[in-house]
């Protein structure tokens, strides 16, 4: 996605007292990065006045990526529309194992995909990738058909319910980037997230896993033979995701990224011998 850039008409000047003065009022939001968020609000605006309105709309508490209308994902800019799940730093660490685990001429269907990054992200990884993406959140739908483009197929619904039936027993990797944060935590989120995401992308029922085992009890039918569906946890909520997965059938092994702070937890289906 492009950005527009800073209007020439700006002297070096008039520019620098801008960026400081954009600084100040994004500290004063109290945005933690703002130095790095302000040089991104003036790449982004083609006029003072539109910087202005980026401005005023991050100082409201707006998340960064929905005031650009992208976010950076595994080095690529993706579309990020208002009300989008903003796809998250940690969750590159899931992609990079599914691009590890994916075959050659891999069959990817990107379950709860928001913006679609994950899919598109693991496609371009090879160009021989066949995606298919799915979310039951219209916006997130129409934002992921923007991303994905002629990469793959997006489809309405929920979880495996719009799928064509063709992709039983076909899927090769088998993304669900499902919500996990328990109801009881949801109001303790960032208000960034509370306030701007939809809940049904953070809100994963009383252990935050109800999700997780809606899709773990499905993924089978679905799954080819040595097929993965690689889904995210939290730290404390490893060893029973473990146990969905092992009590679906499925094969479980943990990894974790100390340094992005993920769980990565993935179920193998058994291979035909």
């Amino acid at each position: 996605m492009s950005v527009h850039p800073i209007s020439t008409t700006l002297s070096t000047t008039t520019h620098s007292t801008t960026l400081s003065t954009t600084v100040l009022a994004l500290r004063r939001a109290g945005c933690v990065f703002a130095e790095d968020e302000a040089a991104l609000l003036h790449e982004a605006a083609a006029s003072p006045d539109e910087l202005s309105a980026l401005v005023e709309r991050r100082a409201a508490g707006l998340p960064l990526e929905h005031v650009l209308g992208w976010a950076e994902f595994r080095g690529r800019r993706f579309a990020v529309d208002t009300g989008v799940f903003v796809p998250r730093r940690r969750t590159e660490f899931l992609v990079a194992q599914a691009a590890a685990l994916a075959p050659r001429r891999a069959v990817v269907v990107d379950l709860c995909c928001g913006s679609g990054a994950l899919g598109v992200a693991l496609a371009a990884a090879s160009d021989t990738a066949e995606l298919h993406a799915c979310d039951v959140e219209p916006a997130a739908v129409r934002c992921a058909r923007r991303n994905v483009g002629d990469l793959g197929e997006v489809y309405e619904g929920d979880l495996f319910a719009p799928l064509p039936a063709r992709l039983r027993g076909r899927v090769d990797v088998l993304l669900a980037n499902v919500p996990y944060v328990p109801t009881a935590d949801v109001e303790l989120l960032p208000a960034e997230a509370r306030v701007h995401e939809p809940r049904v992308a953070l809100d994963g029922g009383g252990d935050g896993l109800d999700v997780m085992r809606r899709v773990a009890a499905e993924a089978p039918d679905w799954l080819a033979p040595g097929g993965s569906l690689l889904v995210e946890a939290g730290e404390r909520q490893r060893d029973t995701a473990v146990g969905i997965l092992r009590a679906a059938g499925l094969t479980p092994r943990v990894l974790v990224s100390e340094e992005l702070y993920a769980t990565v937890v993935i179920g193998t289906a058994r291979r035909v011998t």
